[in-house]
């Protein structure tokens, strides 16, 4: 292949750029993302499954954009909870909602639960996608628990309530790399590495 080709991010969420390229950037791309394509309207995510949305959040900017375009779509399943927020993490408080709310609804919901019953798992599938709607999936997950409170006050999302018993912290009070060592996103995003190398050979 002559020159490498532009990668699209398919997001325009700045955590999840930053704990993906930290994994791909290094790869000779032209990285893009969402936020370079400011009229590219937000894809439905009304999918059943994280793999659906992924999915359709990569095939809808590579069909579009005519480039490569890699997706993810992240959930957090709380056993005591059957499963939920699953593929409503992002917007488990309402539409409106932020990760303030999430957590705290996500820490009411448990308020009776006992620690040893809050077990929880972290799923991220990521999407590569061709400009040609031919797509490659992978996925990276992290096991844990919810905390009773907050504690920590790095990253984002569920991280400050997700504790990690084999490193006695939750996600919040780790280092970027420390979690990108370990998390479900950072483990997809080496997975879908040899992909994307494959794409210059």
């Amino acid at each position: 292949m002559l020159g490498a080709p532009s990668i699209v991010l398919a997001t325009d969420n700045g955590n999840k750029t930053k704990e993906i390229l930290a994994v791909v950037g290094d790869l000779p791309f032209s990285f893009k993302t969402l936020r370079d394509y400011p009229g590219f309207p937000r894809t439905v995510e009304d999918g059943k499954t994280l793999q659906e949305n992924a999915v359709k959040k990569s095939m809808e900017a590579a069909l579009a954009l005519g480039a490569w375009a890699l997706a993810d779509d992240t959930g957090l399943e709380v056993e005591a909870l059957a499963g939920a927020p699953g593929i409503h993490s992002a917007r488990y408080a309402g539409d409106e909602c932020d990760f303030n709310k999430n957590n705290l609804k996500l820490l009411e919901a448990l308020r009776d639960v006992e620690p040893e019953k809050r077990k929880a798992i972290f799923r991220c599938v990521m999407a590569l996608c061709s400009p040609q709607g031919q797509v490659v999936t992978v996925e990276g997950a992290l096991g844990g628990r919810i905390t009773g409170g907050f504690s920590g006050d790095r990253g984002f999302g569920y991280d400050p309530v997700f504790f990690v018993p084999s490193l006695n912290r939750t996600l919040a009070e780790m280092s970027f790399d420390e979690k990108n060592k370990i998390s479900h996103r950072g483990k997809a995003a080496r997975k879908i590495r040899p992909y994307l190398e494959n794409l210059i050979r």
